[in-house]
């Protein structure tokens, strides 16, 4: 059964960091196209960040361009969210997703406050 599993979210201050975590079961990991959105109370899912199966393209949303770096490691099965200076409008649940099969993880809650 394909699974992925979000960790790594919290509470920061403003202009903070976090690093999250996405780790894949049930699928040939280095194969998947992957992207990390979030999703802010009351707002919209949102798309942040993209990785192709073997790292070598990214993208990003305008708003976290220069702050987030999206990162893999295909031996581990797991894909990362680096995120610098964070601000209160990060605050969200950010979530993995596999376009290949509509996978979906449960999601990590990040709250940006002081």
């Amino acid at each position: 059964q394909a699974q992925l599993v979000e960790s790594g979210g919290g509470l920061v201050q403003p202009g903070g960091s976090l690093r999250l975590s996405c780790t894949a079961s049930g699928i040939i990991f280095s194969t998947y196209y992957l992207k990390w959105y979030r999703q802010a109370p009351g707002k919209e899912r949102e798309m942040v960040a993209t990785i192709t199966s073997h790292g070598g393209t990214t993208t990003y949303a305008d708003s976290v361009k220069g702050r987030f770096t999206i990162s893999r490691d295909n031996a581990k099965n797991t894909m990362f969210l680096q995120m610098n200076n964070l601000q209160p409008e990060d605050t969200g649940v950010y979530y993995c997703h596999a376009p290949f099969g509509e996978i979906w993880g449960q999601g990590t809650q990040v709250t940006v406050s002081s």
